[in-house]
């Protein structure tokens, strides 16, 4: 029998298709999808070699995603091509679980052939793997162990060890990691960030497009906040922009210049195990990720960690407690918690945008997902933050079917506003030009320190003797919007309702580390807050400037030979000279071989660099046109040099 295995996303060429590890967790693979917002993307094709003639079964691993919606035509469809051939079976039509779906069989001479997903539909057709064999019998495990051991030995691929031993590893790059991560080096740690998408970013990633909240350089410690304005693109309105904007390719960069080679970057690797030492099991030795395109394993090894993959994959896997959802009012004493403890959190916004064209654009008419009426419809052109679903769901074990809920519900009503709306002639020439492939998550465990914020540490401004980065966003909960609730049997839209604080609250250093785990800090929307506290700290600005306080401690953790809760215990004195100093910036941020520059701050926005020519210092071409195209009045917090 022969036999060939692949996974869709190692293909060569991914045409118009991306790669997606959000469920990674429980799929144990990324996979490809055709997302073309109604427009078929081009094909995804790689070479394979048949090492002998006959006649192959094909099986690709895929499922019908609108079917848990029970209705109309399966959205994501697609074929398969072999070396211009197209087998028979439209596949995406198998039902609603990942299963192996017969696309055809056909004779093949030995040697090399071309293989390509075909998308026939632009809905978000997805393909995790192809298997084809010689043996009609012959088909993978549908999913579960069975799959992951189908998988390991069919790839072959042993775990490689990295020979470095870090000070620092930090598990995901949005802004909390990445700054983490960059401030480590800046204070001459060896740190390394495993990120397990291709850019950088986050939510704040031309891939989410979500803006910066929060303000640096304030409260106690206003020297906190230099990494953070040091990759912080510009944003001039709130909304999503042009990918551009959002400078993905510049955060990258901070890793490749003035990092002495401190900082590594590892793009595209994702943590799969994590392994304790056998004699503390409290203490974490080294994590294995698996990398999403060619599933290629390495371990790391590392002194400290620190947990910003907005999920919590390593805290989880090395025992760390946490909490989920909405604490009831009595658990912290907090006058804006529920009445009961719930699994609810605030959830997954899917950014989209749409232009005005000088023709009339089609848009299918669906009949597939929810049903859109002209009561229930939203006559929208783009969708921001209130584009939100997954309140009531799991938004770690569930985020295939979160996303895929927002994308659904975004083109059903579009596909209404297009086709039926009684005033559909105002969006007869609109068309999505951009919608988010992954969705920007608010919410998910928090898990617990030493110390928990609650919303009486803010309002009342308890003293806390380790205050660090302060919080300046205001309580900002968000709720399922009740008209949308109402309609429908589950929410896709949410209302904020915001509290003013009194003053900028400093958030304690008790609760950057895990109170279970001895050498793990936490970061990003882990970190161990209330439900209600954490709706004004999870802003990226202020998470950010809470990373440049881990490397901190870090770098003393290293320096005395302590671990996390030693430099709270022992340390705290040294950490608070840091954070008074800040994280070293760059030289050449400060533009010093330009003669006269001057640093301008939007309201609650950043920072940017200019000199008198308007010539704007580490930002793209497109940012430095919409500045130039500024008045003055739009600034303030001039400060000349």
């Amino acid at each position: 029998m022969n036999s060939l295995f692949l996974e869709a996303e190692s293909f060569q060429k991914r045409g118009g298709w991306v790669a997606d590890p959000s469920a990674m967790e429980e799929m144990g693979s990324a996979y490809l999808m055709a997302h073309g917002a109604g427009i078929p993307v081009a094909d995804a094709e790689t070479e394979i070699e048949i090492p002998e003639s006959g006649e192959y079964h094909v099986w690709a691993r895929t499922r019908n995603w609108t079917a848990v919606w029970k209705r109309g035509t399966p959205a994501g469809r697609f074929t398969v091509r072999i070396s211009g051939f197209e087998l028979p079976e439209i596949l995406g039509t198998n039902g609603e679980k990942w299963a192996w779906q017969k696309a055809g069989m056909l004779r093949l001479s030995a040697g090399i052939h071309t293989i390509a997903l075909h998308d026939l539909t632009g809905f978000n057709a997805r393909c995790d793997a192809l298997y084809l064999s010689s043996d009609p019998e012959d088909v993978p495990p549908d999913g579960g162990r069975e799959l992951e051991e189908f998988r390991r030995k069919q790839s072959g691929i042993p775990i490689s060890d990295d020979p470095q031993e870090y000070d620092l590893i930090v598990i995901g790059g949005g802004i909390a990691g990445t700054v983490t991560a960059l401030a480590a080096a800046r204070l001459g740690l060896r740190s390394l960030l495993l990120q397990d998408r291709s850019v950088l970013g986050g939510c704040n990633s031309s891939e989410i497009r979500v803006p910066l909240g929060g303000c640096t350089h304030i409260g106690p410690y206003p020297n906190l906040g230099n990494t953070v304005r040091e990759i912080a693109p510009v944003y001039l309105t709130p909304g999503a922009k042009p990918g551009a904007w959002y400078e993905d390719t510049r955060k990258e960069n901070a890793f490749r210049a003035d990092c002495a080679g401190k900082a590594e970057l590892r793009l595209n690797e994702r943590v799969t195990e994590v392994e304790t030492d056998p004699e503390d099991p409290t203490r974490i030795r080294a994590v294995v990720t698996r990398h999403t395109l060619t599933g290629k394993e390495t371990r790391y090894r590392g002194r400290l960690f620190s947990d910003c993959s907005g999920d919590g994959s390593v805290a989880l896997r090395a025992g760390a407690r946490y909490l989920y959802g909405t604490e009831s009012r009595q658990m912290f004493d907090e006058s804006l918690g529920a009445e009961e403890s719930s699994n609810e959190v605030m959830g997954l916004s899917l950014l989209w945008t749409s232009s005005e064209e000088d023709r009339p654009v089609p848009f299918p008419d669906i009949d597939w997902g929810i049903r859109i009426t002209e009561e229930t419809c939203r006559p929208v052109t783009e969708g921001d933050w209130e584009n939100e679903s997954g309140q009531y769901r799991n938004q770690a074990e569930e985020i295939e079917y979160i996303r895929d809920y927002a994308l659904m519900t975004t083109f059903a009503n579009w596909s209404f506003l297009k086709n039926h709306f009684s005033r559909k002639a105002e969006w007869a020439n609109r068309k999505i030009d951009w919608i988010s492939s992954c969705g920007g998550k608010r919410e998910s465990r928090r898990f617990l320190g030493d110390y928990i914020m609650t919303q009486k540490d803010i309002e009342e401004e308890r003293p806390v003797d380790d205050g660090t980065a302060s919080i300046s966003w205001s309580i900002d909960l968000h709720y399922p919007e009740p008209e949308n609730k109402r309609s429908f049997a589950e929410p896709f839209r949410s209302c904020a309702y915001h509290r003013s604080i009194p003053a900028f609250r400093p958030v304690p250093y008790r609760c950057l580390y895990s109170r279970d785990v001895k050498n793990l800090f936490l970061g990003g929307r882990l970190i161990s807050l209330s439900h209600v506290a954490f709706s004004a700290a999870r802003v990226m600005r202020t998470l950010g400037m809470l990373g440049e306080v881990v490397a901190m401690a870090a770098k003393i953790c290293v320096e005395q030979d302590a671990l996390p809760r030693g430099v709270y215990e022992n340390h705290l004195e040294k950490l608070k000279e840091k954070m008074r100093a800040g994280i070293p910036t760059p030289e050449q941020f400060a533009c010093p071989s330009v003669g006269r520059w001057e640093s301008y701050h939007f309201k609650d926005l950043g920072y940017f660099h200019y000199d008198e020519n308007m010539q704007c210092y580490g930002l793209n071409e497109k940012t430095r046109e919409a500045i130039r195209s500024l008045n003055r009045e739009h600034l303030f917090g001039h400060t000349g040099k």
